[in-house]
C-alpha cells in the first residue's frame, strides 16, 4: 500500500470527551492513517480541544451542522486514495484498515469495505453483522466476503474516487439510515461493495434510547424509495407509513418531514439500473425470508 494512502474521517457535533477517547485509539494504529475531524458547528470546545490535546489531528469547522455531509466535505478536503469513516465514538482495530485497503488494491472494481462491528465495551456483535454476511449477493471471485448493498457509517472504508462519483451522502437524507443510498450509488456508478469480516470496527455509542432515531430512519427509508427505486415501491413505502401515524408519534413526524421533502426527492429523482434493483429485490426477499 503505498505511503501516506490512508486516512479517517470522523464527523463530530458537541462530543468532545467521546472525541477524545475515539483519537486516541486512532492515533495508536500501526497504520498511522492521517486524521481529520470535521466539526458540525460544535458548542463545546470541541475544536479548542483537539487543537490542544491532539496537534497532528486535522480539523475543519463547519459553520452549521450538515449531518451526514461531513463526511463529504471531509472527503473533499483529503487527497488520500482510501478513506476510512468513524463516528466520534467509533474506532478500528489495529490492521484492519490495512486489511480494508489492501482489498482495493488487489481489485480495481471495489469501492467500499463494510467492516464487522463489535459494540463496546464487551466487544457484542452489532446485529447487522449478521445481515452483511449472509447477503445473497454475488460478487467477483476472490473477494473477502460477499457482495454488500448496506453499510454502517462508521464502520466503512471507501476508495475515494467511488465515494466522489457516487456523489457521496445525499443532502435530503442529513442523518439515519443514509448509508443505503450511497451503497446503491456506488453500486449503479459500478462499484463493488463488500463485507470483510477480518476487517472490525468498534463502536460504542451512549446507552439509552436515541430520541428522534426512529422519526429520521423511517422518513429516509421513504425518501430513498422516491429517490431510486420504482414509483409502485416508493408508493407502498408511503402508504405504509401514512397506517403507521395514527398510533406512532414518530411515523407521523417522518410523514411530515416527508412530505415537506418531497419535491426535492423528485427533482432529484432517478431510477437505478436494473441490475441494482434486482439486487435490492434480492435482499428484500432474503430479509422478508428471515423475518
Amino acid at each position: 500500500m503505498p505511503e501516506n494512502s490512508l486516512a479517517v474521517v470522523i464527523a463530530t457535533r458537541n462530543r468532545r470527551s467521546r472525541l477524545a477517547h475515539t483519537l486516541e485509539k486512532l492515533l495508536e494504529l500501526p497504520e498511522r492513517p492521517a486524521v481529520l475531524v470535521v466539526d458540525n458547528a460544535s458548542t463545546d470546545g470541541t475544536r479548542e480541544m483537539v487543537a490542544e490535546r491532539f496537534p497532528a489531528v486535522r480539523t475543519l469547522a463547519l459553520p452549521v451542522n450538515r449531518g451526514a455531509l461531513a463526511r463529504n466535505a471531509g472527503v473533499a478536503l483529503l487527497p488520500h486514495r482510501y478513506i476510512a469513516f468513524s463516528d466520534d465514538d467509533s474506532w478500528w482495530e489495529p490492521g484492519s484498515l490495512a486489511r480494508a485497503a489492501g482489498v482495493m488494491e488487489q481489485d480495481r472494481r471495489v469501492g467500499l469495505v463494510a467492516a464487522h462491528t463489535t459494540v463496546a465495551p464487551h466487544g457484542t456483535p452489532d446485529p447487522l453483522n449478521r445481515a452483511l454476511a449472509g447477503s445473497p449477493l454475488r460478487g467477483p471471485a476472490g473477494l473477502p466476503g460477499p457482495a454488500v448493498l448496506g453499510f454502517l457509517g462508521c464502520a466503512a472504508v471507501v476508495r475515494r474516487e467511488a465515494f466522489v462519483a457516487a456523489g457521496g451522502y445525499h443532502p435530503l437524507l442529513f442523518f439515519g439510515a443514509e448509508e443505503a443510498l450511497l451503497a446503491y450509488d456506488m453500486s449503479a456508478t459500478g462499484w463493488v461493495l463488500c463485507h470483510h469480516p477480518g476487517v472490525t470496527a468498534v463502536h460504542g455509542p451512549d446507552p439509552g434510547p436515541r430520541p428522534g432515531r426512529s422519526t429520521l430512519i423511517q422518513r429516509n427509508e421513504t425518501l430513498t424509495a422516491w429517490l431510486r427505486r420504482p414509483l409502485p415501491v416508493a408508493l407502498r413505502h408511503t402508504w405504509s407509513l401514512a397506517r403507521r401515524s395514527p398510533a406512532d408519534p414518530a411515523a407521523r413526524r417522518a410523514l411530515a418531514q416527508l412530505l415537506v421533502r418531497l419535491p426535492a426527492a423528485l427533482a432529484g429523482r432517478r431510477r437505478l439500473p436494473a441490475r441494482v434493483e434486482a439486487d435490492v429485490r434480492r435482499l428484500e426477499l432474503a430479509r422478508d425470508g428471515a423475518g
